[in-house]
């Protein structure tokens, strides 16, 4: 498996399993850190009063996600006093990254609508939209983008989980029937995993050093886990059970060879607080301003008539048969949007439609069970 060249969202135009239509926990995402954006926006602005700010956006991949973070950018910066020096309105350089597969096409499409929808918005509140230029950057995070001391803001949302290779040493049967951290997991293959994410953390750290200016700030949001228990990681761990599950089906069913199973592994690692706190600190040029642990509610589509910070926090509540199926295919759709180029690099693409299938129908189950538990399935909020 090669990342660089494998792994981009899926993007079929209005294709049912396309990343523009089941992106919408990464929203949500966006959305939960949107207060604490606004602050370091705020904060360059109000600090160090750049003329010309450039913000980069890093793991960018592409839809209204992507602009909806540039959007409130320039509203954010719209509304700062510090928005002129002099005469001059402060002007913004947007770098949008990703790796080289993305559909950055996709991004430039879109953007003279935005700019109308972004001029309209800020006419509406009597704001002044600071002029502002938007730019692809492909490239691994993993490696240097920018020059010494260029970039005031670093954004990164839902990225840097994703490893830059699949652990090193990771061969064969070590990880016999999971794609992941699974249960079944011998810990010599956790500790791999876990150092390949330090490994990989620690150097997007020393790199972005080089390009943030002084007294800049950087907004990483990932996914992670609330202990130190690597199979606490929430939806994540059970999505990635049931898939294993799902694949181990298509073995059973001579659809999947046993040795192509064993040899794939997902380069995604979900840290916990503590992992991110230590990194951070090892690097000795960074310091933590705020670091926090928010939990997104488990449908993918719900919360569309609330606030953003209540669609997030608000419990998940399912109810029949129908629901737990409609959920199922929900976040099997969501799953295949990211995970289908992976799969079908290293299986092919023939098992996609029954492999996702057999997940839905696992995660129907999975939901039945823990409702006649409890009818209604909560989580606490930050």
């Amino acid at each position: 498996m090669k990342i660089e060249r494998d792994f981009h969202m899926t993007n079929d135009g209005d294709d049912e399993f396309s990343y523009a239509k089941n992106s919408m926990m990464q929203r949500k995402a966006i959305l939960a850190a949107k207060p604490t954006v606004k602050e370091a926006i705020s904060k360059v602005c109000t600090d160090l009063h750049p003329q010309s700010m450039v913000i980069a956006d890093l793991g960018c991949s592409f839809g209204a996600n992507t602009l909806l973070f540039v959007s409130d950018a320039i509203t954010t910066i719209g509304e700062n006093p510090n928005n002129t020096i002099g005469e001059r309105p402060k002007e913004i350089q947007f770098f949008l990254n990703d790796l080289p597969g993305n559909d950055f096409n996709n991004i430039f499409q879109s953007l003279e609508q935005f700019e109308q929808s972004t001029t309209k918005n800020c006419t509406s509140r009597g704001l002044q939209s600071p002029p502002h230029y938007v730019v692809g950057l492909p490239g691994s995070f993993y490696t240097r983008l920018f020059p010494c001391n260029s970039v005031h803001l670093f954004h990164s949302s839902m990225s840097l989980m994703w490893l830059s290779q699949v652990p090193e040493n990771l061969d064969g049967i070590m990880n016999e029937a999971n794609i992941h951290i699974g249960l079944t997991t011998p810990p010599l293959v956790i500790k791999l995993y876990q150092n390949q994410f330090k490994k990989d953390f620690s150097r997007f750290l020393q790199m972005r050093c080089k390009e943030i200016v002084p007294g800049g700030r950087m907004v990483l949001t990932m996914l992670g886990r609330n202990s130190t228990d690597v199979f606490s990681a929430g939806g994540t761990t059970m999505a990635f059970e049931l898939l294993s599950q799902g694949l181990q089906t298509l073995v059973a069913e001579d659809c999947v060879e046993k040795e192509k199973l064993d040899s794939f592994n997902l380069p995604l690692y979900c840290p916990s607080v503590d992992e991110l706190k230590e990194l951070v600190w090892q690097n000795e040029l960074l310091d933590i301003t705020d670091i926090r642990l928010f939990e997104i509610n488990g449908n993918p589509n719900g919360g569309s008539d609330q606030s953003a910070e209540d669609a997030a926090a608000a419990p998940v509540i399912i109810h029949g048969a129908a629901a737990a199926e409609a959920a199922g295919k929900t976040i099997s759709t969501s799953l295949r949007a990211v995970k289908e180029p992976l799969i079908a690099s290293h299986f092919g693409e023939s098992i996609l439609d029954k492999l996702f299938a057999v997940f839905a129908r696992y995660f129907t189950n999975c939901i039945e069970s823990e409702v006649e538990k409890s009818p209604i399935a909560t989580h606490t909020g930050n």
